[in-house]
């Protein structure tokens, strides 16, 4: 890493709007992604998390406002291209039924034409606790769903992306198992220093898993802190209320 704070910045979005008809589900929008780092976006349903990750890779595009990545406008980058270089992550794992676990992890090393897609689908499910010889030939459905979603992390991290992009990943699991994802997540991301974008809805794992959180509320942006700042001095009575509704002190 360079010393150089351009150099340092994997992501940006600057003043970034998205409509849907009349609603405006991004509202001139400004984050900052410093590399190695993880940033969480957090609020309510319908606050504009999920659609300003989706425009970071240009699932959706923004009407006003840019995207840029490691210092190129997204809008000038070939769609198919950048996803392929994006690790990515959606709510329901996005896992192709029909194919077995090894080959849904093979999935975009082989399209990026990668010569040692196999040894590094293997390496990857290793990553997530999955023993290769016991789970590589198996399908999505016979796997339970922390499997599955552990499955999905690795696809998303198979190619070796330098960004990785979350969307709720752990968000229908149960208890037990969404705190192994957690902490198996927050290891694997120490291990190969990737750049994270996560979105949730849970505060407290903003709080454990980010280096910087976002919170959103109806488009725009309440506050931007690390998680001592956001917990010490929320910025505005709806991220009191968010810490509270958490059972997190609120100064």
């Amino acid at each position: 890493m360079t010393s150089s704070g351009a150099d340092t910045v994997v992501l940006r979005a600057e003043r970034v709007t998205k409509r849907f008809g009349t609603t405006t589900a991004l509202n001139g929008v400004s984050v900052v992604v410093q590399r190695g780092t993880c940033l969480a976006l957090i609020g309510e349903s319908g606050s504009g998390k999920t659609t300003l990750l989706r425009c970071f890779n240009r699932l959706i595009d923004p009407d006003d406002g840019q995207i840029v990545i490691d210092g190129s406008p997204v809008n000038r980058l070939d769609p198919i291209a950048l996803r392929r270089r994006i690790g990515y992550v959606p709510q329901d794992g996005g896992l192709l039924p029909h194919w077995t676990v090894q080959r849904n992890v093979e999935l975009v090393p082989r399209l990026r034409e990668v010569a040692n897609a196999r040894e590094l689908a293997t390496h990857a499910l290793e990553l997530v606790g999955l023993e290769p010889s016991a789970f590589a030939s198996r399908r999505p459905s016979q796997l339970s769903g922390g499997q599955r979603q552990r499955v999905a992390v690795a696809r998303a991290l198979a190619a070796r992306p330098d960004l990785v992009l979350l969307d709720e990943p752990f968000g229908a699991l149960d208890a037990i198992t969404r705190a192994e994802l957690q902490t198996s997540f927050a290891g694997i991301r120490r291990e190969l220093g990737v750049t994270a974008v996560l979105v949730t809805h849970d505060l407290r794992e903003a709080l454990l898993l980010a280096d910087q959180i976002v919170v959103m509320r109806r488009g725009k942006v309440e506050q931007t802190a690390n998680p001592e700042e956001l917990r010490n001095t929320p910025a505005s009575p709806y991220v009191r209320e968010l810490l509270s509704r958490s059972q997190l002190s609120v100064p």
